[in-house]
């Protein structure tokens, strides 16, 4: 029954990206940002615990509100619990930096192994504004071989960054798509915030788009479905990925 409810929609929209098997590059590269998301959830999880452990072990040591997983942050830590008497409570908390640390480093050697990977497989992608190596790989490890997708809108509509009619009337109002690949909307979304930060153009194009009347939330929608089509102009042009 499942099969052929997909068949059917399948034969109504004919438009959709075809599947097709996952090439090793890509797999690989999904393989390690997935791992590296894991680890990165591993890390936040276990500065939690040891902010518990430090706020009993002394509820008026200074502990940073963010970022406990910083070196120097980590080093401070450590020298204040080794003038503790050596308690279990400490013992544990110790541990749990040694964990921080380690987690750091095997974090950091993913971070290079994905700036390599990704500027060997599509290094024009980080040459786009706001386009890090993270990003970069993430857009490659959600989106697969470009020639799954014949053009700009199919991509957009995976990532779920094709707008939505929704207007009424005269009032012309498109709404969020909440389906397709969010781990993609959520990269696109990325370089979105930061070419609006720091990009001149992309300010003037949102501040355009204020003008017609758009919310600013609208406008970054406008400005997600502009990267989709550029990210896909991007990597139809590497002939390595078509």
């Amino acid at each position: 029954m499942d099969a052929l409810a997909i068949a059917r929609a399948a034969l109504r929209e004919p438009n959709l990206s075809k599947p097709r098997p996952d090439e090793r590059v890509y797999r690989e590269l999904k393989l390690l940002v997935d791992h590296r998301d894991d680890l990165v959830d591993q890390r936040r999880r276990t500065q939690q615990r040891l902010r518990w452990h430090l706020h009993h072990l002394d509820p008026t040591f200074e502990v940073p509100l963010r970022r406990l997983d910083r070196a120097s942050h980590l080093e401070r830590v450590a020298r204040w619990l080794t003038r503790r008497q050596p308690e279990l409570q400490v013992r544990l908390a110790r541990e749990l930096v040694a964990t921080i640390r380690q987690l750091n480093r095997a974090v950091a050697a993913l971070d290079q192994e994905l700036e390599e990977r990704t500027t060997e497989v599509a290094p024009a992608l980080l040459e786009l504004p706001g386009c890090a190596a993270l990003t970069a790989a993430k857009l490659l490890a959600e989106i697969g071989p470009i020639d799954r997708f014949r053009s700009d809108a199919q991509l957009a509509r995976h990532g779920g960054v094709a707008p939505l009619e929704a207007s009424s009337g005269r009032t012309q109002r498109h709404r969020l798509d909440r389906g397709g690949n969010r781990e993609l909307n959520a990269a696109l979304y990325r370089i979105a915030i930061t070419q609006a930060r720091y990009h001149p153009d992309v300010r003037a194009y949102l501040e355009r788009k204020r003008a017609e009347g758009k919310s600013r939330r609208e406008a970054l929608r406008c400005l997600k479905r502009l990267l989709a089509r550029v990210v896909f102009k991007t990597l139809k042009a590497n002939p390595a990925l078509t």
